[in-house]
């Protein structure tokens, strides 16, 4: 297991991610109210905040959306899905979809460990077991 001064920016950045998209799910704040909390947080300044804004505002904004991609992919209702793995899956999506920079396996990976982090016991198979097969349909030239 990596040590927390070995994590990236960008994994920092999803981790942030995750606890603010769980803030817009659960519908406690504004989504201007979760960001401005959230870069309050202990080691914010260590994660790429690009990355952080791109994923906070592109989830939210488009969860309708990304709830679609995934719900033909789930073995249960969305209703069902816990709120961390639910936003977990919409990083993983967004990041499949719009961040053409990041690598499939590295995105797969990514939020494997988000829900091996955040999630229940087995989530992370949950989340590895949604995504996986969704990655050949948003990224055919990467899928293996």
């Amino acid at each position: 297991m990596r040590k927390a001064s070995d994590k990236s920016a960008r994994t920092r950045a999803r981790e942030f991610a995750v606890q603010a998209l769980y803030q817009v799910l659960i519908g406690q704040d504004t989504i201007e109210g979760i960001d401005a909390y959230t870069r309050e947080l202990t080691g914010f300044h260590k994660c790429d905040s690009i990355h952080f804004d791109a994923l906070l505002r592109g989830c939210a904004e488009d969860r309708a959306m990304l709830d679609a991609a995934v719900a033909p992919h789930l073995d249960r209702p969305l209703a069902e899905i816990s709120p961390i793995e639910r936003v977990i899956l919409w990083i993983g999506v967004y990041e499949l979809q719009r961040c053409l920079d990041v690598p499939l396996r590295v995105v797969l990976n990514e939020c494997i460990e988000l829900a091996k982090s955040f999630g229940g016991t087995d989530g992370h198979k949950f989340i590895n077991g949604v995504l996986h097969p969704l990655a050949p349909d948003l990224r055919p030239h990467e899928a293996t």
